[in-house]
């Protein structure tokens, strides 16, 4: 797991001092080494930088930018199924002098060309110069565990693992892009493929990218989508052949995320997601798995009693990190360098607490997301499972008119609801809601801090509303329910912009490699095609992976409420962090911007210290927009490390 970057720049006149500059503003991402390539091409300067966090292949042999013929790479990630592919390519007559998956990526790509990544099992951001051909090709797999932003404007063509490496070109024209700012308030991100800054976008996962360096070319290729896994004709085999089924494409994805050189440990918390990975991989083990889990005590964030049962049953070698409410606040400083894009879900502060302290013991670190996405784990799928099927029944007449009444009546006029938590917020998602309750509009509406319509009275600057995977209509309705739509939603919305980005930037900044053991394909492509009710029965979620969990451990232990990394944001910002929120979000600071209005921020927060408690994650989706723009905008940055 790495960091990378570089350009392609056909004016000519980047330095390989910006290069050296932007490499080394990823210097967390690969503390174990550097390596630069600047070519001078017939049509481009074609720059490679690459930080090293060594896992497999210890060795120089390892070393990037590798070049092998007229191929150079750079390459962030790991292909878990290497020594097969390697094995093929052996049998091809290829020949190898080093042992990491990075020599096998130029073979494969030698061999197959842009199909290699059709054996690829793994997460990747690769970058591929071919020199013969005049043209470098891009790579992301197929979840998005990995990053990759680049930016495109006047001849220079930008990439990188993160946004903060582009600040140390002197040719980056800075500039955010409103409408992002828009999405970022609504999400409390910036949607794939969009980007906080004008010029910039992030490769889409599952996509691949061609620049023809001759025709100066951009053009973008789909390889692998999730809807095409949901759009597979349903299986009809029965609940207990599904049962020993997914187990085994469970056990054999989980073993190739053990595939390392170094260290290798498991985040476990108390739920079935992190159990059924420690439970698999401990089961036909002699050695002890090393797992580790995080408490937040006085905070009531504690989630490590359970799993130290867990562990212990298991037999694990388990470790247990209490942290402070004081470490955690600290932390808060840090995220607006450590995500150098808008990003607003506070759980980032424990993940990144844990990840710090189980660095000091493993260099690769197993996290247990997205079970929630394919086996159906959220809260919203009960909600709607219960209550979206009601609305579409109710006549459309009736809806409009009851919206068109609420349109009329303002939400505190309501006395009897005036104090109902978060009563207003709801109120506005309703009368969208009614207007038309499309599993789209019920899906925005579960996703959004702001309706649209409380979106324009927000924003000061012109914007549009960006176009996200929720507007995606490929998924075949005929075959697929309400249940499937939302999860293949949901694996390519808040999987990819929320998880996968908290995941990836929380462990790369103390230089801990993060892997997704569920986000291998054959696991989503196996379990989209799987009856509804092996997933959600009954209001009972998970239900498949429950049974194999229940296998290794006793149901009374795991039989509790699911917790998440849940932090008392309002009671912060009311009180420790209030300084803060008195400092970023203020009169002269927003007006200065010229993106919200005043106005409107000024309501919300005055309404939220008086008591409304339930604008918290609006006023932390400002507070974050504003540490952001004041880390990044306000000032120039300079390569330079806080930690």
């Amino acid at each position: 797991m790495c960091g990378i970057t570089g350009f392609i720049d056909f004016n000519k006149q980047s330095s390989h001092e910006e290069l050296v500059r932007m490499t080394t503003s990823l210097a967390h991402r690969g503390p174990d080494g550097d390596g630069f390539e600047l070519l001078d091409g017939p049509h481009a300067q074609v720059g490679f930088g690459h930080r090293r966090l060594a896992i497999l292949d210890l060795s120089d042999h390892g070393k990037q930018p590798m070049r092998f013929e007229h191929l150079w790479i750079c390459f962030n990630g790991e292909i878990y199924n290497f020594q097969e592919i390697k094995k093929e390519l052996i049998q091809l007559g290829h020949q190898f002098t080093g042992s990491s998956d990075t020599e096998m990526i130029l073979h494969a790509y030698l061999e197959w060309g842009n199909k290699c990544v059709d054996r690829f099992i793994g997460m990747f951001a690769i970058v591929i110069y071919d020199t013969k051909n005049q043209r470098v090709f891009c790579l992301r797999d197929r979840a998005g565990v990995k990053p990759f932003f680049y930016y495109w404007k006047d001849g220079l063509f930008l990439f990188a693992s993160e946004l903060k490496a582009f600040h140390e070109h002197k040719r980056f024209h800075k500039e955010i892009e409103p409408s992002a700012v828009a999405a970022f308030m609504q999400y409390g991100n910036v949607p794939t493929p969009h980007c906080i800054f004008k010029h910039c976008k992030k490769l889409m996962p599952g996509y691949s990218m061609t620049i023809s360096l001759a025709n100066k070319e951009i053009s973008e290729e789909k390889y692998w989508d999730v809807y095409d896994a949901y759009n597979q004709p349903k299986l009809t085999l029965s609940y207990d052949d599904a049962k020993v089924e997914t187990e085994k494409i469970l056990q054999s994805a989980f073993e190739y995320r053990m595939v390392s050189d170094v260290p290798v440990g498991v985040f476990l918390s108390g739920g079935f997601d992190s159990v059924s990975v420690t439970a698999l991989l401990q089961k036909d083990r002699t050695e002890r798995l090393k797992t580790y889990t995080i408490g937040v005590p006085d905070i009531g964030l504690n989630e490590a009693p359970y799993a130290k049962e867990i562990a212990k049953h298991l037999g694990t070698d388990h470790t247990e990190f209490t942290c402070t409410q004081k470490e955690a606040l600290e932390m808060i400083e840090d995220l607006p360098f450590n995500f150098d894009e808008p990003f607003a879900d506070s759980s980032a502060i424990p993940t990144t607490l844990v990840s710090k302290m189980a660095r000091k013991d493993v260099t690769v670190a197993l996290s247990a997301d997205a079970g929630d996405e394919i086996f159906a784990g959220y809260n919203r799928y009960d909600y709607m499972q219960r209550y979206g099927q009601k609305l579409s029944k109710i006549p459309g007449f009736t809806r409009k008119l009851a919206a068109a009444t609420m349109n009329k009546v303002p939400s505190n006029w309501l006395p009897i609801l005036k104090n109902k938590y978060n009563f207003h917020n709801r109120y506005e998602k309703l009368k969208m809601v009614l207007r038309d309750p499309s599993d789209h509009n019920i899906m925005l509406s579960l996703s959004q801090q702001f309706t649209n319509d409380q979106m324009k009275k927000m924003m000061k600057a012109e914007y549009e509303i960006l176009q996200t995977a929720y507007e995606n209509d490929a998924l075949d309705r005929t075959t697929n329910s309400t249940l499937g739509y939302m999860m293949a939603v949901d694996y390519q919305t808040y999987l990819v912009d929320d998880i996968l980005q908290k995941v990836d930037r929380a462990t790369m900044t103390v230089s801990l490699e993060g892997r997704e053991p569920f986000l291998d394909q054959r696991i989503i492509e196996f379990a989209a095609r799987l009856p509804d009710e092996y997933k959600y029965h009954n209001g009972v979620k998970k239900r498949i992976l429950r049974d194999i969990v229940h296998q290794y451990v006793p149901k009374e232990m795991m039989d509790r409420p699911k917790m998440g990394f849940a932090i008392p944001i309002a009671d912060w910002m009311l009180n420790e962090l209030r300084p803060l929120v008195e400092e970023f979000i203020s009169e002269k600071k927003i007006k200065e911007q010229g993106l919200l209005n005043w106005e409107e921020v000024s309501k919300l927060k005055t309404a939220f210290f008086l008591g409304k408690k339930e604008y918290d994650f609006k006023i932390w989706y400002l507070l974050m927009f504003q540490m952001w723009y004041a880390k990044w905008m306000a000032s120039t940055p300079l390569s330079h490390h806080s930690h």
